[in-house]
């Protein structure tokens, strides 16, 4: 009989470490989906509308996620103040990036100065602020983005309706899934149909 008794109690720590591990690798799965679509947003292709202010720097007014290759149309003012449009394809994004970027290594790079609250950069300053994960890797924009002065930057030239979204589902992200996860308020159900999918 204790013998019997012995090997319940020895299973029922088994099942409680076994589901005890299992709730911690559930944890970690959600845990790790909200960073894992952080980092997708900031790698997915994009479509951009770029326009050049009165001053000559560039803005993006628009941003949407893109299935097929990145590109940009580019509104830009011409020598008779007319507004011009052209398309810009991701071969000639990567290289504006590119060339940007290897200004940031050099230090040069507009997208590092601080203090500056001016709206808007050179258009490959701004292509590169907002594109960097897209067009030259997650790692490059990942670093990039580390960086404060370049994050600061890149705020100033993303005037997006896409842009604020994201940077509000990122701000209030941490609590929402974590509640809705448990059981929460039903208000937050929107957020959790993308948590279970990692």
């Amino acid at each position: 009989m204790k013998g019997i008794n012995y090997m319940k109690h020895i299973y029922s720590i088994a099942s409680g470490v076994a589901l005890g591990s299992a709730g911690v690798a559930m944890m970690s799965v959600l845990g790790g989906c909200e960073s894992s679509q952080q980092e997708q947003k900031a790698t997915q292709n994009k479509f951009l509308i770029i326009e050049q202010q009165a001053d000559g720097k560039y803005i993006v007014v628009e941003e949407m996620p893109t299935e097929g290759p990145s590109r940009a149309i580019i509104r830009e003012i011409d020598a008779n103040g007319n507004k011009t449009e052209r398309l810009m394809n991701e071969d000639e994004m990567k290289k504006l990036a590119g060339q940007e970027y290897q200004k940031v290594q050099e230090g040069s790079s507009e997208t590092l100065k601080s203090g500056e609250s001016s709206a808007g950069m050179g258009l490959g300053g701004t292509i590169l602020a907002v594109a960097a994960g897209s067009l030259l890797g997650n790692m490059i924009g990942n670093a990039l983005m580390n960086n404060k002065n370049f994050a600061s930057r890149s705020s100033t030239v993303n005037k997006s309706a896409y842009s604020r979204s994201a940077a509000g589902q990122a701000a209030g992200s941490g609590t929402s899934t974590k509640k809705s996860f448990f059981g929460g308020s039903k208000s937050t159900t929107s957020s959790t149909s993308s948590t279970y999918g990692g």
